[in-house]
C-alpha cells in the first residue's frame, strides 16, 4: 500500500511539475527577457540536445498549447534555413510558444521574411534576432555550382547567396570544394544579419535603441553543435 501511495505521490507531482512549467513558459513573454538571456536559453537548449538530454516534450502538452491559444510571446526569433536536417525547435529542444521560427533556402532575408521578422519585433516584443546558417548548406551549395548563372525560381535565392559565394572564391583560391562552400556559408550568414539592418529601417532603429539584438549562428550537422559567430 506504502508503495503504491509512494507511487501515486510521485505521479501527481510530476503533473504540477509539467503544468507548472507549462505555465512559466506562458508567462515568459519576449519582453520580459533580455537578449543575452535568450541567447543562454538557446545554447542551453542546444547543449541538452547534443547531449541527448531534451525535455522539450515533457512541456509540449496539451495544458501550454491551451494556456498559449491566447496569445504568444516568443523570445527568439530565428531566421534559419529550410534544410530537413536543421530543426531549431529540436536543435535548440524548444516547445510551443519560445521561438518565433522563419524558415527559407540558404536562410536568404528577402521582403517577405524581414515582414515576419519585423511582425515578431513589434508586435511580441522579442528581443532576440538569430540568423542559423549551417554546415554544408545545398542552398550556398547550389550557388557554387552555379557560377553566378542562376535559372529559374531557384535563381532568385542563388543571386541572393552569390555575393557570398564570389567574397569566398576571393579568399579560397586553391582550396577544396568542400572549403569553398563553408567559407561561402560563413559569409552569407554574415551577409543575411547585415542585410537585416540594411534592409529593414525598423530593425534598425530598434537595435539602435537597445530594444533588440541580432547575432549569427552555424549549426554543425555532424555533432549537432551550433556556435555563435
Amino acid at each position: 500500500m506504502k508503495k503504491f501511495e509512494k507511487g501515486l505521490m510521485m505521479f501527481v507531482f510530476g503533473i504540477i511539475v509539467v503544468a507548472w512549467g507549462a505555465f512559466a513558459l506562458a508567462a515568459d513573454s519576449g519582453a520580459d527577457v533580455s537578449a543575452d538571456e535568450a541567447i543562454k536559453r538557446l545554447m542551453d537548449g542546444n547543449e541538452r540536445y547534443t547531449e541527448s538530454k531534451m525535455t522539450a516534450c515533457l512541456q509540449t502538452t496539451k495544458e501550454t498549447r491551451k494556456i498559449l491559444s491566447k496569445g504568444q510571446k516568443p523570445y527568439a526569433i530565428i531566421l534559419s534555413c529550410s534544410d530537413s536536417r536543421v530543426p531549431p525547435e529540436i536543435v535548440f529542444d524548444k516547445t510551443f510558444g519560445e521561438i518565433f521560427v522563419i524558415r527559407v533556402a540558404g536562410n536568404v532575408p528577402d521582403p517577405i521574411v524581414l515582414g515576419s521578422i519585423e511582425y515578431a519585433a513589434e508586435h511580441f516584443g522579442s528581443p532576440l534576432i538569430m540568423v542559423l546558417g549551417h554546415q554544408r548548406c545545398g542552398a550556398v551549395t547550389a550557388s557554387v555550382d552555379a557560377h553566378g548563372k542562376p535559372e529559374g525560381n531557384i535563381g532568385a535565392i542563388i543571386k541572393a547567396i552569390t555575393p557570398s559565394v564570389k567574397k569566398a572564391r576571393q579568399e579560397a583560391k586553391g582550396k577544396s570544394k568542400e572549403e569553398l562552400v563553408e567559407k561561402a556559408v560563413d559569409y552569407n550568414i554574415h551577409l543575411a544579419a547585415e542585410n537585416i539592418l540594411k534592409q529593414s529601417p525598423m530593425i534598425r532603429h530598434m537595435v539602435a535603441k537597445g530594444k533588440i539584438k541580432i547575432v549569427k549562428a552555424k549549426y554543425d550537422l555532424d555533432d549537432g553543435k551550433v556556435t555563435l559567430h
